[in-house]
């Protein structure tokens, strides 16, 4: 495991990010984790969480022009990523959208760089049924881009409708990367090292059992 993905772990640990306990999803299913990039909430932990998106980005090898943080959790992602990396050296223009068209002042629903044939990754917090994101790809397809790849906090690897996770059906689906910060099994394998939450642990492996890809 990368040393970016056993920080961002601990931070999710740290900031109740992670939490345990019993948790009913919108699939209906029981889970017995959940997990809430909102809990984010002071700037030392904000700036660890950008640092960590920022490293995956390099880790990656994404190469673009423009980060877009879709409304709302988005919005500061992308921001203090495009942060992280110009600190650096990577200097990446950076935008967002609205909820609601803006019908006066400089209108519409885009704020900050314009998109226009430019390569955008697309910054966000989870991927649940990948609607999210297919909103953001087709906004930004409207608008001329060409979204190259998305970045998430976590990869579930939970089975959808089907066979595939929804992290695999946006990436057939959409044809671009989905590139997580970590994958629940690398989670998994955090709490075992670290002899942390046994009995979680132990849930969450009959979880994936059942319901992982």
């Amino acid at each position: 495991m990368k040393p970016y993905q056993t920080d961002f772990i601990r931070l999710a640990l740290d900031a109740e990010v992670l939490r345990f306990g019993e948790f009913a999803l919108k699939s209906g299913r029981i889970s017995p984790y959940f997990f809430n990039l909102g809990a984010i909430a002071s700037g030392g932990a904000l700036a660890r969480l950008a640092d960590a998106y920022a490293a995956a980005y390099r880790d990656a090898g994404l190469e673009a022009d423009l980060l877009f943080g879709p409304a709302y959790k988005g919005i500061p992602l992308a921001a203090t990523v495009a942060t992280a990396l110009a600190g650096q050296g990577v200097d990446l223009q950076f935008a967002y959208n609205r909820k609601e068209v803006k019908d006066h002042g400089e209108g519409g629903q885009l704020v900050g760089a314009a998109p226009r044939g430019q390569r955008v990754v697309i910054v966000d917090d989870v991927l649940t049924a990948g609607t999210a994101l297919r909103h953001s790809v087709e906004m930004l397809r409207g608008e001329g881009a060409e979204p190259v790849a998305a970045m998430i906090a976590l990869d579930r690897q939970e089975r959808g409708a089907g066979a595939a996770s929804a992290v695999q059906e946006a990436e057939q689906e959409l044809g671009l990367r989905v590139v997580p910060l970590v994958t629940v099994n690398e989670v998994m394998t955090h709490l075992r090292d670290a002899g942390v939450a046994p009995e979680a642990l132990a849930q969450m492996r009959d979880y994936q059992a059942r319901y992982g890809t």
